[in-house]
């Protein structure tokens, strides 16, 4: 397939919303040519077209002639055969389906007070649409540009301001929480690991078309190459801490901290983000409202995952902890409590505490960051690497967390 113009594309997707294309600028090419992302101007050319876009984007325009800031998303990746297709490729083809479905299933569900760019057209319902053929292969989705309301975007690894800190922590809290309740009873739907979900599809089972039933892409199951380097790599103090066997079991640590994590069924467990960091929200000037985007991995988790990774990754330092000088071993400090007890007291506001005791929260929130360790660790470090390294070696010599893990996994059998 010949690389799609991103033009014509939006062209023949406004046109199904009575919309004109004004202009088109890439803004962005996706890692290794999968796609662009295109910021758009589109005019509507009919007043109901108007009402429609003022609706969408928060705005009162109202008449026919008025243009509004878009978004088009395009995914037209490299061919590979997925007989031979590497676990990369698939978890990014996987991953666009997902934030698709996302887009203009799950998103009208979340209401308006969470802050995400809302969907007006899709490949994904396309069909009887003029056009399509022309868009046949290709994934791509024109939603509304957050840019004008949240004009302030996150840095590539950068840290945010204690502002940003707190804004970006109460829209994960109302974000997490607003899926209580709302997940279906049947999980077939949900994606798979990314080669356990080719091997479905090449069985001709049944396809997963929804979010990934484990949110993000650092999880134990999608990182086994990772993984067996870490163990094999005898240089590294986390290929014994963590590949080690966990006291009489056959698995390791990280084996039994990433089977305490995936997902069963609890009731505290909600979608994930799945990939928080500064670089995928923007915020207000004033940088106390937030809105995230890139939700490539969202799927369900426990919420302290998210918040594993903004902590090491865009948090700064020092509202973490009040000295900069940092031991082998660190227990919580006030700093790292005071940002989880913001965000647990707005995550449970409309259930109270004792749906989700701080005790079990805590606990929760020591073994992602076990896992998230495990991940920088295989991987590579960058962040606050020092406080995470502290953080987790306290946490393995910790006879309470350590017999807390195994009781419950033992409950889990």
């Amino acid at each position: 397939m010949s690389s799609p113009d991103p033009n014509r594309v939006a062209s023949i997707m406004l046109s199904w919303h009575s919309l004109d294309l004004v202009s088109c600028t890439t803004l962005q090419r996706l890692w290794a040519g999968y796609g662009y992302i295109c910021a758009i101007t589109a005019r509507a050319t009919s007043k109901k077209a108007a009402e429609h876009l003022d609706k969408l984007c928060g705005v009162e325009s109202g008449t026919d002639g008025s243009t509004y800031p878009l978004i088009l998303k395009l995914i037209s990746p490299p061919k590979k055969s997925s007989d031979n297709a590497d676990e990369g490729h698939l978890r990014k083809m996987l991953s666009y389906e997902v934030e698709q479905y996302f887009y203009t299933h799950t998103v009208p569900l979340l209401g308006d007070d969470i802050a995400v760019a809302k969907c007006l057209a899709s490949t994904r319902d396309m069909n009887g649409h003029e056009g399509e053929d022309e868009l046949k292969g290709l994934i791509a989705t024109v939603m509304v540009d957050l840019r004008p309301k949240y004009p302030v975007s996150g840095e590539k690894r950068a840290v945010l301001s204690g502002v940003q800190v707190h804004g970006a922590l109460d829209w994960l809290a109302r974000f997490h929480s607003r899926s209580w309740g709302r997940l279906p009873d049947s999980l077939d739907q949900y994606v798979l690991p990314p080669l356990e979900e080719n091997k479905r599809r090449q069985g001709g089972g049944k396809v997963g078309k929804e979010l990934w039933l484990n949110g993000g892409y650092t999880y134990l199951a999608t990182r086994r190459k990772e993984y067996a380097s870490l163990v094999d790599d005898s240089y590294s103090e986390w290929s014994e801490a963590l590949c080690g066997p966990f006291e009489d079991l056959k698995l390791s640590v990280a084996e039994v901290v990433a089977l305490l994590l995936t997902p069963s069924g609890r009731p505290m467990e909600s979608l994930i983000h799945g990939d928080v960091k500064s670089e995928n929200l923007f915020t207000t000037r004033d940088g106390e409202r937030v809105a995230f985007f890139d939700f490539q991995y969202v799927g369900l988790g426990l919420g302290v995952c998210d918040l594993a990774k903004l902590f090491t990754c865009s948090v700064p330092l020092d509202i973490l902890v009040d000295d900069e000088y940092l031991p082998d071993q660190l227990a919580m400090s006030d700093g790292e409590r005071r940002l989880l007890e913001r965000y647990r007291s707005f995550l449970v506001r409309d259930k109270g505490s004792d749906f989700y005791e701080w005790k079990t929260f805590k606990r929760h929130w020591e073994t992602a960051l076990v896992d998230w360790c495990r991940f920088q660790a295989s991987w590579g470090f960058w962040g606050n690497t020092e406080w995470l390294e502290a953080r987790v070696r306290s946490i393995l010599s910790d006879s309470g967390w350590r017999d807390w893990l195994r009781g419950s996994i033992d409950s889990q059998a």
